[in-house]
């Protein structure tokens, strides 16, 4: 595996947040459909680490402080617990161990869901930055992940509606200066001209 343009290897945290799914109820599809995706979006270096925890607030902050603070993820994206639910707890996990908030992303998710389904209003996702990493808070099914990382679509497969990570790359760049590469025919990655290399 070589080495991004700064000697830098994206490292991405994936967080799945499912009390049944964490108890062997029935299997995590949050951690396969993030990974597959990327891995097929983001063209440079990048290493992942996992986790499948049970909705709880405490153990949710535990595992994004590790993720940033000792594992040193430059990314940390989360699915599931984002809804109005009592036991959905992840964006006040985010909130509470965040140190600036980027309002921009949960407002454009629930934008590219609304375009899909009416209930993307009742989402709480949110986007935030801890020292110089980006946590993002995913949507839990499989489908919904794809369409707000990826954006909406006509027929002919032109983008309507941009999705979120093609904002994602420059954020990072502007946070830790690594830069991200992605695969335009999946995820056209947006940066002024002058932060182009």
């Amino acid at each position: 595996m070589t080495a991004c343009l700064n000697k830098e290897i994206l490292k991405i945290g994936l967080v799945s947040i499912s009390d049944r799914a964490s108890q062997g109820i029935y299997a995590d599809q949050g951690i396969p459909e993030l990974q597959s995706w990327l891995e097929s979006a983001i063209t440079t270096p990048v290493e992942f680490e996992t986790r499948l925890i049970p909705d709880e607030q405490p153990i949710i902050e535990k595992t994004l402080i590790e993720l940033v603070d000792q594992s040193a993820c430059h990314l940390v994206l989360t699915t599931g617990g984002t809804g109005p639910a009592k036991r959905d707890v992840t964006p006040d996990a985010t909130l509470a161990i965040a140190h600036r908030e980027m309002p921009g992303f949960g407002e454009q998710m629930r934008q590219v869901s609304l375009h899909f389904v009416p209930t993307a209003i009742l989402s709480r996702q949110v986007g935030v930055i801890r020292h110089d990493s980006l946590i993002l808070n995913l949507p839990g099914q499989p489908k919904a992940i794809k369409e707000t990382l990826e954006g909406v679509k006509d027929t002919e497969g032109n983008v309507i509606v941009r999705g979120i990570f093609s904002a994602v790359p420059y954020c990072l760049q502007l946070l830790n200066e690594i830069y991200v590469e992605t695969d335009p025919k999946i995820c056209d990655s947006f940066r002024p001209k002058s932060a182009r290399r």
